[in-house]
């Protein structure tokens, strides 16, 4: 196979396999593609191998052995993907002639394919990846794994063959972006290389294994018209919410662990100009911005010497000697907001950002709590002047009870009261019922007040009905 398998010191392929008889109907673990939660499409095929999830583990992971001591590493390095994939392939196919696994043309396929996962890339969570609908995937231990899909959790039958097998999956993953895991630094944030997001924590911390979490990055990014289809708003909040961006208004995006928050920010921030120069600053990037003028970073965690460690303060500071028109911080969490702030209050107008919250109050209470944070020599006052300066517009949006993603309230900061940030709600959203199903039925209403940027839209020529405005108005 031109070179690129070598037996000279190779063992022969094992005979040890064993056909096991499947278990009774109750014991059987479905092996259905977690994408189709209905019947086994493979029922079909008889009570075979595949039906046996742990014994096909085993099975893989012994061949995944004998791959590796027949290929030639330094060949694999010059391949492409494609390459690989066809002559690993033929390699698989091989070893399954050798040894006594009772299969038929289609499960052999299934198998040749989850062997290829495993090798180049994420083994048995290859498959949860490449299924569109499922946004997030959680590994609760090696042998424990769920997924969301429509906001809804599901438990799955996928699993790794013991804690060994996942260490080397999280390994994999972390290694991959420059980052370390080990007991001095048990947890990690990562992303994967189409941008999805992940985080990892392992033993002493994890108590029962290693915990891996996936927030999926979706291909085709999500804009204001999707969210709409979607009953996150109707579509006079999102001409509104257009208007807001064009207006170069301050926005703070607040919410809970995924409520949407970087979704309506990647939403909204495709309605900023092309001419506009834009600063992305992430933990772990994962916006998905369509301008052609933007300027992304990273934060990165300290090595093994505890030296090098860049955070988001420290990006922050540098994103203001790099000319930008707009500064997008992924996630204020602390002392980082201070600068945030600064920014806002010295030109840098439609900056956006987003912060953990449940209401549009907390997430001011939160934010001075950040301020605190950058241990600076301010009086309460002084930190609120600060956030009702820079902060025009807050956003609140929630997952609610039936998986679905909601803007709850939007705010407009107005000023000062004494030692209190007045705020006024705009928009807030009325829950009406809740179905047999569990769907939550409700509607977006204005509230009747008339915000104060309504007169940058004006300036600005920005075309909008501000009867959305009108009080109790049902908004559509």
């Amino acid at each position: 196979m031109l070179g690129m398998f070598s037996n000279k010191n190779s063992r022969p392929a094992s005979k040890s396999f064993q056909v096991v008889q499947a278990p009774d109907n109750d014991e059987r673990a479905d092996q259905t593609p977690v994408s189709d939660p209905g019947p086994d499409p493979t029922e079909a095929s008889g009570e075979g191998l595949l039906h046996q999830p742990r014994r096909m583990v085993e099975i893989k992971v012994e061949l995944h052995r004998q791959i590796l001591d027949k290929m030639n590493l330094s060949i694999i390095d010059q391949m492409t993907p494609e390459e690989f994939k066809t002559r690993g392939g033929q390699l698989i196919r091989e070893l399954l002639d050798e040894v006594e696994i009772p299969l038929n043309q289609n499960e052999k396929q299934q198998l040749v394919s989850e062997l290829l996962d495993e090798i180049v890339g994420l083994g048995p969570l290859e498959p949860l990846l490449k299924d569109p609908t499922i946004t997030d995937i959680l590994v609760n231990t090696y042998d424990n794994v769920f997924i969301e899909r429509e906001g809804k959790l599901y438990h799955t039958p996928v699993q790794f063959k013991d804690e060994t097998h996942l260490r080397r999956i999280i390994d994999k993953i972390v290694s991959g972006v420059g980052r370390r895991l080990d007991e001095s630094q048990p947890m990690v944030d990562a992303r994967l290389p189409d941008g999805s997001r992940v985080n990892a924590v392992i033993p002493p911390v994890a108590v029962d294994g290693a915990l891996l979490s996936i927030r999926k990055f979706s291909k085709i990014p999500i804009d204001l018209e999707r969210l709409v289809e979607l009953g996150a708003f109707p579509t006079a909040v999102a001409e509104l919410l257009q208007g807001i961006v064009r207006s170069r208004r301050n926005v703070l995006i607040s919410g809970g662990t995924g409520s949407g928050k970087t979704t309506m920010l990647n939403a909204m921030s495709a309605y900023i100009g092309e001419s506009e120069r834009i600063v992305t600053i992430e933990d772990a990037a994962e916006l998905q911005l369509q301008q052609i003028h933007v300027v992304r970073m990273e934060t990165r965690p300290p090595n093994i010497e505890d030296r090098g460690e860049v955070t988001q303060r420290d990006l922050v500071r540098n994103a203001l000697r790099m000319r930008p028109d707009r500064i997008i911080v992924g996630e204020v969490r602390g002392g980082e907001a201070f600068d945030m702030l600064q920014a806002m209050n010295t030109g840098h107008e439609g900056s956006m950002t987003t912060i953990h919250a449940n209401t549009c109050r907390d997430a001011l209470s939160r934010l001075e709590q950040m301020i605190g944070m950058a241990r600076l020599e301010l009086n309460p006052l002084a930190m609120r002047q600060q956030v009702a300066a820079a902060i025009d517009v807050i956003i609140q949006v929630q997952r609610m009870s039936d998986g679905g993603r909601r803007l709850i309230s939007l705010s407009e900061i107005t000023g000062m009261e004494g030692q209190v940030i007045t705020l006024q709600e705009i928009i807030r959203f009325e829950r009406e019922s809740t179905d047999e199903d569990g769907k939550i039925h409700g509607y977006h209403i204005g509230t009747g007040i008339r915000p104060n940027f309504i007169q940058e839209f004006q300036t600005r020529r920005i075309a909008f009905d501000d009867s959305v405005f009108d009080t109790h108005k049902r908004l559509e």
